[in-house]
């Protein structure tokens, strides 16, 4: 068997950032591409066949470059950069990273992870409505998030409007004591929790004082016309296809519109056509509209959260080409029936 050995150097300040805690790093890394991998004193030696040497190498040199660049380098990144490795991309992770959006209240840096992050950021620049599309930890509603505080800091718009559609996910919380704003903002709460990482507690309650950030259910954006705003639609899924109309003609002069959604995590009475589902049929032609397909390769939550996606969508999948099995047989047997 034809084997290679090649050494990178690391540098020593980087080495355990690289490595990861108790080199957990390294072993994803050897046990995905089935090569040998002995780190020690700042150099990382590599055995094994000659294509994943090469593939482990350039793994390493985006890991090194992206913890020069003071990044803390997580599972989530070696998994990535193995995967473009693999599919043989012609993008770096050290590209995608030299997209910073803003910062956070505590200074940590925003960035898309993703080559499916990166087109997403930039549909949201050059067009006037984006659909973020995609399961659930793929940053749509963040980032969303991320652009329209930069925006509104930079004075491209006056208002930040953030709303979803007040549906309950398999639970009644109809009876819940207090008034209508304490029982809707349960609904709310993954937006205010995104303001308050990026913009901080304080300037978000004193801009929210100001009405140049609103938070609202997507009832209340009815009969209005919204100028000069960054506005986030999430949770569109859980539309129906009249309040989807009814919030796309709110659109004034001078805004830009992100809409979020999965369409596997539907909280709609059965049998009722999504919102979401339908615009995307209606406006797939329409120049100023962005549609931004994220996938389970684009999950940034734990490394588990992407298995899990993956195994349902992979359940799904066998569900779906069952029912048209069955179907199928059944119109099978009604024409055999008809032809007797």
């Amino acid at each position: 068997m034809n084997l290679m050995e090649i050494m990178i150097e690391v540098p020593v300040e980087h080495e355990q950032n690289v490595c990861g805690q108790l080199d957990k790093h390294v072993k994803m890394i050897e046990r995905t591409l089935n090569v040998t991998i002995v780190s020690r004193n700042g150099q990382i030696k590599i055995i094994g066949n000659p294509e994943r040497v090469e593939k482990a190498r350039s793994v390493f040199e985006s890991l090194i470059e992206l913890s020069k660049r003071d990044n803390e380098i997580t599972e989530q990144n070696v998994s990535y950069a193995l995967a473009l490795g693999f599919d043989d991309k012609e993008h770096s992770l050290v590209e995608i990273d030299s997209d910073l959006i803003c910062h956070t209240i505590q200074g940590k840096p925003i960035k898309p992870k993703t080559l499916g992050q990166k087109d997403y950021v930039d549909q949201i620049r050059k067009k006037m409505i984006v659909f973020g599309l995609g399961p659930a930890g793929t940053g749509k509603t963040y980032l969303a998030m991320a652009m329209a505080i930069t925006a509104f800091k930079n004075d491209e718009v006056s208002k930040i409007i953030m709303t979803r559609p007040a549906i309950e996910a398999g639970e009644k919380l109809g009876f819940l004591p207090g008034d209508l704003q304490s029982k809707v903002d349960p609904y709310l709460r993954p937006l205010y929790d995104a303001l308050y990482q990026i913009m901080g507690a304080e300037s978000f309650q004193k801009n929210m004082e100001k009405g140049l950030i609103e938070v609202a259910p997507l009832a209340y954006m009815r009969g209005r016309t919204l100028d000069n705003s960054f506005i986030i639609l999430d949770e569109a899924q859980n539309t129906t296809p009249a309040q989807m109309k009814m919030f796309l003609t709110r659109i004034g002069f001078g805004s830009k519109v992100i809409i979020t959604g999965d369409l596997t995590q539907k909280d709609l009475p059965r049998d009722t056509t999504s919102g979401l589902e339908e615009a995307m049929k209606v406006l797939k032609n329409i120049d100023d509209i962005g549609f931004c397909k994220l996938t389970s390769q684009d999950v940034v939550r734990h490394p588990l959260v992407q298995k899990i996606v993956k195994a349902y969508d992979a359940y799904e999948e066998r569900k779906s080409k069952s029912g048209k099995a069955a179907v199928k047989k059944t119109n099978n047997g009604t024409r055999r029936k008809k032809d007797n």
